[in-house]
């Protein structure tokens, strides 16, 4: 069978799976500040001497790193609205759980990245009359980003990929796109490495934007 790839010059396909790629990267943006933010809650949570606060933590780890995405995808979208009458729309549940996924292993990157600055950094800054939440903000999360960056593009990476599976719950993103042109037209190599190709794309962006991030940081240089 001869591959034909000006399918995606037809019937205005190729307009949309631009517009399905726009809206992953939307998502996957709105997901990835939300999975930060939750990242660095849980991650300081975790480190908490308070026994209330580090078990929600524990127990917030241990509920979305012990479940598929999928699942959780499905329990926000369809599971709300059946059983509690949360009717929420398909890019906010598909947002909400993206970023709570991904702040999972967020908040494991940025507990790790502060446990490994040196216990003195926090010694110091207190021994300079500095609370701990002020040594922490000004002393060890500024080193401890620069740690971070690595780990965080591999699950920025992730975040890009797993948004793939919101089509389960209607959102109309580009695997979503893409399933609906191949249902009329059974073209199915074409479509998917077109597909495959845009998220190649924004992979390489995304690690070509880390990459000069840590360069400018000198992750792993004299100057961390």
């Amino acid at each position: 069978m001869e591959l034909d790839f000006s399918i995606l010059l037809q019937d205005g396909n190729l307009p949309l799976l631009l517009k399905g790629l726009w809206v992953t990267i939307r998502m996957t943006f709105f997901a990835l500040c939300i999975s930060c933010m939750i990242g660095l809650l849980v991650g300081i949570g975790g480190m908490s001497k308070n026994k209330l606060i580090s078990g929600i933590c524990a127990t917030y780890l241990a509920w979305f790193r012990g479940t598929p995405l999928l699942v959780q995808l499905v329990l926000l979208y369809y599971g709300l609205a059946i059983s509690l009458q949360i009717d929420l729309t398909a890019s906010v549940a598909g947002v909400l759980g993206l970023g709570m996924y991904s702040g999972a292993y967020v908040s494991e990157i940025v507990r790790g990245s502060i446990q490994s600055i040196d216990q003195g950094q926090m010694e110091a800054g207190r021994s300079l009359g500095m609370s701990h939440w002020q040594t922490m903000g000004k002393v060890i999360l500024p080193q401890a980003v620069r740690r971070m960056l690595p780990p965080l593009a591999n699950e920025f990476i992730a975040l890009t990929k797993n948004s793939s599976l919101l089509s389960v719950i209607t959102v109309p993103e580009l695997m979503r796109a893409g399933n609906s042109i191949v249902a009329d037209n059974f073209k199915y190599f074409e479509i998917y490495l077109t597909i495959a190709l845009f998220y190649f794309v924004v992979n390489f962006v995304i690690s070509t934007l880390i990459r000069i991030l840590e360069r400018k940081l000198h992750v792993g240089g004299v100057r961390t």
